[in-house]
């Protein structure tokens, strides 16, 4: 088996307070974290996930795809499947022809590496009902190709698709046995797949987030490793690995967070600690800080959250780099040293198990200052609506515990015609839409989480709620699996209506879920 050792980290110099104060500065922010997991002189000093997430719970990875691609590149120039500098169209001669445009017939497989293509944009994402790998071909260049940096998600798609043509299998197993069997990469671990068959290279892997630290590892050791078996080996070419970690192209124009400014190699990110970055939206990250020897790996979910990423930055390198510098190191210390080193750790593991998706709260200093304090109870208000309604003879029930209200909604975008809500502030609370016969019910908790399968998608997801105002309900609804997303209902109550906004923040699907809603007591 090929698992690091796991020690406490003040054996390894590093101040558990310091990672202590990580997750507590990514709670503040009210940042959606999944997992964090840090390796310190190739021996792993934390590892832990937030509930519902487990270690076996396979994520996913988003753009940290196209750092596997380019990997599956390297393994098939070992074989001498092509090289770097052929052109790209030479390999798919059906999508090519005297109409196509000479910028797109000059595009070496580096310039794609690079992330120096002839476009400036994902080309699948024009019409995504169309063949995604031929779009790269067919939609029009923007620039000449081997100049400047641009963001081009295709370009790692094709190159997937062209590792998938030349080893005849799907991209991940290729992968695995060539390479990542020998580190017992997740048997379970798959590719999501483009609506034509073509593994998501630029997206689509699900792993768990071990795997994603075995992969930095390998990358972090120039691709040489002691494997699974206990036998030295070569897993990748030492030039490919030191070319795609160096600074290559420019990021500084189209970098989103000053720590993505930092320049870019080859499908692999730097950053100002003079490493690289395998990166993926929304908080996947795998990050490299030679200088510590220290390996980080997270997922979580700042979809929407402006700046998020930056934040889990600017919390590892401010909290855990910082103190580390000015803090003793510990290994071999004894006497009352050693047990406040020890006091400290114990104190780390009992705050990391506690650690769980957070129902959502009100951000620090929240500037509202009208009467109704209390997050997570039932407002006054939904009692006075329920009392009336029955009073006048309308549709609500009450035991003294719950309430349910229900609404008949004016015509909408989603089809949905009534919208039902129960609110218990101590167990589950449910909100549910019917639409053409179909109930279609959410759990959530007010000031808990609950966990589901969602409607029509049937994906899991965790719920809670809170009252921002003494009228103002807000949902938040955590997707889990392939769609790493969340889906949010802001609620407003009136004596006889509600208005609600649905906002999804999700790449591809819930578009019922976007929008405003009316709805009249009934």
């Amino acid at each position: 088996m090929f698992e690091f050792d796991r020690v406490a980290p003040q054996e390894k110099g590093v101040d558990p307070d310091s990672i202590r104060r990580v997750l507590e500065a990514l709670d503040k922010r009210n940042i959606p974290m999944h997992s964090l997991l840090i390796l310190k002189d190739d021996r792993l000093i934390f590892e832990k996930y937030y509930a519902p997430y487990k270690k076996d719970t396979l994520h996913r990875m988003f753009s940290i795809s196209k750092s596997f691609t380019a990997t599956a590149v390297a393994l098939l120039t070992m074989e001498e499947k092509f090289s770097l500098d052929d052109k790209i169209a030479d390999y798919f001669p059906e999508y090519v022809d005297d109409s196509t445009h000479p910028y797109i017939k000059m595009m070496t497989i580096r310039n794609m590496l690079q992330m120096r293509t002839c476009h400036a944009s994902t080309t699948y994402k024009v019409n995504m009902k169309e063949d995604w790998v031929k779009s790269f071909f067919t939609v029009a260049p923007t620039h000449k190709p081997g100049t400047i940096f641009h963001y081009d998600t295709s370009a790692a798609h094709v190159l997937c698709a062209l590792a998938e043509k030349l080893s005849g299998t799907d991209m991940l197993s290729y992968m695995k046995e060539r390479m990542l069997k020998h580190v017992d990469f997740s048997s379970d671990s798959y590719m999501v797949k483009d609506p034509f068959g073509v593994s998501i290279g630029g997206s689509g892997l699900m792993a768990t987030p071990m795997d994603v630290l075995k992969f930095l590892y390998i990358l972090s050791k120039n691709g040489r490793i002691v494997c699974s078996d206990g036998v030295e080996r070569s897993l990748l070419p030492e030039e490919f690995v030191k070319e795609a970690t160096s600074n290559i192209s420019d990021t500084l124009v189209t970098g989103p967070v000053p720590s993505e400014m930092q320049g870019y190699g080859m499908q692999i990110w730097q950053n100002e600690k003079g490493g690289f970055v395998l990166y993926g939206m929304g908080g996947q990250l795998g990050i490299s800080i030679p200088e510590r020897n220290m390996l980080v790996v997270t997922t979580a979910d700042t979809q929407g959250i402006a700046g998020g990423n930056q934040v889990i930055y600017d919390a590892i390198y401010e909290n855990l780099l910082g103190s580390s510098d000015e803090s003793p190191h510990t290994e071999g210390i004894t006497g009352d040293a050693a047990s406040l080193a020890g006091s400290s750790y114990k104190d780390l593991l009992s705050y990391a198990d506690t650690l769980r998706i957070a129902p959502p709260r009100l951000p620090e200093n929240y500037g509202y200052t009208g009467a109704y304090k209390d997050c997570y109870t039932i407002p006054e208000l939904i009692n006075e609506i329920v009392q009336s309604s029955s009073a006048s003879g309308g549709n609500v029930q009450s035991n003294g515990k719950s309430f349910t209200l229900h609404y008949k909604l004016d015509a909408n975008k989603s089809g949905f015609g009534e919208l039902t809500i129960t609110l218990d502030a101590h167990g589950t609370s449910t909100l549910s839409f019917k639409q053409e016969g179909r109930t279609h019910t959410i759990n959530f908790g007010v000031g808990s989480m609950q966990e589901s399968s969602f409607p029509i998608y049937n994906i899991p997801y965790t719920a809670g709620g809170m009252w921002s105002r003494g009228n103002v309900l807000y949902i938040r609804a955590h997707l889990i699996g392939e769609c790493v997303g969340s889906v949010h209902f802001q609620l407003f109550f009136e004596p006889n209506e509600v208005t609600v906004f649905m906002r999804k923040i999700e790449e591809t699907y819930f578009q019922e879920f976007e929008g405003h809603l009316q709805g009249h007591l009934i």
